[in-house]
């Protein structure tokens, strides 16, 4: 503590002189003191001028006795300074003092000023000079009217040192307390309140605090803004933040979302003044922005579909379809986060807004000479840049791209996946099959440059031929052969078996088996092949060869139906006797006396698993069929014995029923 301000300190001798000078040498003088000390020293002086007045000093100035206390309590800090001058008032017994009106009136006036104002009560706050720092806390002067101490106790429990020096303005709330002959004053309850209501102020007009983060808790940071206030990671910034540690010591301006004096909570968000400078942003930009223009931004963000381009307060999305001409192997390849480029506004939805950028447009459209310089039947080499279930695309040239279909891949009907065929990254020779400028389509084909196996079809499987393949797939009316690529051949369910009634092929047949047919036909122009298996061992050539019309051979009715039976003649070899050639015809009475259904009228003759004799009425070897007569090889059976009946007996006017007679005598 300074010397002018210890209690202890005694007055001298030059000090009780310095008593009787005027007020001007006390104020002027190099420290004189604080306010209340030179309004102590001031009422000394005007005392001793109207004691002059009244009786003449005598010379001897140090010998004045009532200059001593009145110097010791202006200079002396911690003695209450209204209690001198009340003694000092009553000392003063000279009927001279009282009764002059200037004296009474300037004591008057010192002694209002030097009392305590009544307007001060507790929890007022004052602005105050700092006078000095001891080690009981920090002196203030609040204005001439009390001089107030701010312990030092209580910067220590608020977690600091002080930092304040004489000459210094601060804010102060008064206690109720008094220490040592001052007021005590707290210096943190003044700026709690202070910033509390900073804090208030700002909640209610939706003002910005700024305050710097100290500090890393769970779900947020710490922000101090004169009080601890959390600041929530979704409340940082408009996208979420995962390292928040790299946030710690810097500062920001907040905005205070939701407050409890009471508690003392805080919370506040960085976001909602971004949001309101994005909207203001928006708002202004959306009034120049227009579908067509061409403007200029910051690559944002880019991801797998496209680029986020930042255009000044708006966020646009540039398309990985609208980056470049043709495929764009990944955005980031074309553009970087933070760089500039130029682009077209395609679309713009204020209501929604939402901005659909392209930077392809702006740039050389590569189709607009893609008919000229690639014709139909051009042969032209590419390289495979995407393979799909449905065919390959391949790049003719760069932002042109043609589709080769798993169709025209290969000349095979059962053609592969494209992957067993192709892979990314192959180079290939296609040849142009169609151009669609308007929608941006070229259709090429890669079996077009391979030759074509349906060309030399006729001369290298002729008819007849026998050939080995392998059976690809079966359908209800057959099996599909395959017997090279791209060349298969069909056999029919009627040229399996020349015998068996087969209902599906896969009685006969499963995908994979290796078959041995022989070829019935040829269309190179439509594609067709016509084989056959029964055909591979024809046992009706050899059995047409061996018998003729007319003659008579014994068969087994194998099976019978409405209109005839189905007589088999050999293993394999089936005839037709129709129900008209079974019974004997008769006149039309008769029949119609006797009148049977048709399967009935083929049963009563005949029975199935029976042998009779039969006669071949007509061959017909190209379509392998046989009809028979049984009534005929009856009648042919009944002239032989009439022959023979006749030439044993010798009588050549023997008669049919002469011949019955004889047969029925002999048996």
């Amino acid at each position: 503590m300074s010397p002018e301000h210890d209690p202890n300190l005694q007055p001298s001798s030059t000090e009780g002189t310095a008593a009787h000078a005027a007020p001007e040498a006390v104020d002027s003088a190099p420290g004189a003191g604080t306010a209340p000390q030179q309004a102590m020293a001031g009422a000394a002086a005007a005392v001793a001028r109207a004691q002059e007045r009244v009786e003449p000093a005598p010379a001897d100035t140090n010998s004045s006795s009532p200059e001593i206390p009145i110097t010791e309590s202006a200079s002396t800090e911690a003695t209450p300074p209204t209690e001198p001058a009340i003694e000092f008032v009553e000392s003063a017994d000279t009927p001279e003092t009282a009764e002059t009106p200037e004296a009474t009136e300037t004591m008057d006036q010192l002694l209002d000023q030097f009392s305590t104002p009544q307007g001060t009560t507790e929890g007022e706050i004052f602005d105050g000079h700092v006078l000095a720092v001891t080690d009981a806390g920090v002196v203030v002067d609040v204005g001439g009217k009390f001089e107030g101490l701010v312990p030092a106790q209580e910067f220590v429990d608020s977690g600091g040192a002080i930092q304040f020096g004489p000459g210094q303005t601060i804010e102060v709330e008064r206690l109720h307390e008094q220490k040592d002959g001052y007021v005590l004053l707290s210096y943190v309850r003044a700026h709690r309140r202070r910033v509390w209501e900073r804090i208030e102020k700002s909640y209610r007009e939706h003002a910005n605090l700024t305050g710097k983060i100290i500090e890393r808790i769970k779900g947020g940071l710490v922000v101090d803004v004169g009080v601890r206030a959390f600041l929530p990671a979704s409340q940082i910034e408009l996208r979420p933040v995962h390292d928040l540690e790299a946030w710690k010591d810097r500062e920001i301006e907040v905005r205070v979302l939701k407050l409890n004096r009471k508690r003392g909570n805080v919370v506040v968000s960085r976001r909602a003044i971004l949001e309101e400078e994005q909207k203001s942003k928006r708002d202004a930009l959306a009034e120049t922005l227009s579908e067509g223009a061409v403007v200029t931004g910051r690559v944002k963000n880019v991801t797998d579909y496209g680029v986020f381009v930042d255009l000044g307060g708006m966020d646009g999305l540039l398309h990985v379809s609208d980056l470049v001409w043709g495929r764009a192997p990944h955005p980031s390849s074309i553009v970087q986060p933070g760089e500039e480029i130029q682009v077209q506004i395609l679309k713009f939805d204020k209501e929604k807004q939402r901005i659909s950028l392209g930077r392809k447009q702006l740039l050389p459209d590569p189709w607009a000479t893609v008919p000229e310089r690639f014709p139909a039947g051009t042969r032209v080499h590419g390289k495979i840049v995407g393979v799909t279930d449905y065919g390959a695309f391949v790049q003719v040239e760069p932002g042109v791209e043609g589709l080769i279909h798993v169709s025209e891949m290969s000349w095979s009907k059962h053609a592969k996946h494209p992957s067993k065929i192709v892979k990314t990254g192959d180079e290939v020779e296609v040849v142009v099959l169609e151009v669609k400028t308007d929608q941006r389509r070229i259709s090429l084909g890669l079996k077009q440059t391979l030759p074509d196996p349906w060309q030399a079809a006729a001369e290298k499987y002729p008819v007849g031929a026998i050939v080995t393949g392998r059976v690809r797939n079966l359908a209800d009316f057959g099996a599909f052969v395959e017997l090279e690529e791209g060349m298969e051949g069909l056999i029919h369910i009627s040229d399996v078996s020349w015998t068996e009634r087969i209902k599906h092929p896969s009685e006969k047949f499963k995908k994979g088996d290796t078959v041995e047919a022989k070829v019935l036909k040829v269309d190179s122009q439509n594609r067709r092949l016509s084989l056959g298996i029964k055909q591979v061992k024809d046992i009706w050539a050899d059995w047409f060869a061996a018998h003729k019309i007319g003659e008579v051979l014994k068969g087994k009715v194998a099976r019978t139906t409405d209109f005839g039976a189905f007589v088999e003649l050999a293993e394999g070899i089936e005839g037709l006797c129709h129900v008209s050639e079974i019974e004997e015809r008769r006149p039309k009475g008769e029949r119609e006396k006797t009148k049977l259904p048709r399967d009935a009228r083929v049963t009563s003759v005949l029975t199935q698993g029976q042998e009779y004799d039969f006669k071949i009425l007509r061959l017909e070897p190209e379509q392998r069929k046989i009809s028979l007569s049984y009534r005929a090889a009856q009648k042919q059976a009944e002239r032989e014995e009439i022959q023979s009946f006749r030439s044993s007996k010798s009588s050549p006017t023997a008669t049919i029923g002469d011949a019955i007679m004889a047969k029925r005598q002999s048996s």
